[in-house]
């Protein structure tokens, strides 16, 4: 049985585009460290402070608030009057 050594994989959507990527071991070691820091969980206080930070941020503040309002229309169409 003869062996294959795979090496980079791209990992594509349904339009080609790349997504993903399959490393080999090496590769990975090289970037295990820096992609660790950048998945790190928040801890609950880190959660909180970026929750009080929010208000004062006006992309999110803008994107909450188009969200709402669309939300405000879908909802009246569905509301069933008491």
């Amino acid at each position: 049985m003869a062996a294959h050594a795979l090496k980079r994989q791209f990992i594509r959507d349904s339009e080609g585009n790349p997504i993903g990527v399959i490393l080999p071991l090496e590769e990975f070691a090289l970037v295990e460290e820096t992609l660790t820091k950048l998945l790190l969980v928040p801890s609950t206080a880190g959660k909180l402070a970026q929750m009080e930070n929010a208000a004062n941020d006006d992309l999110f503040m803008a994107d909450l608030c188009e969200t709402m309002n669309a939300f405000e229309q879908v909802d009246a169409q569905w509301l069933e009057p008491d």
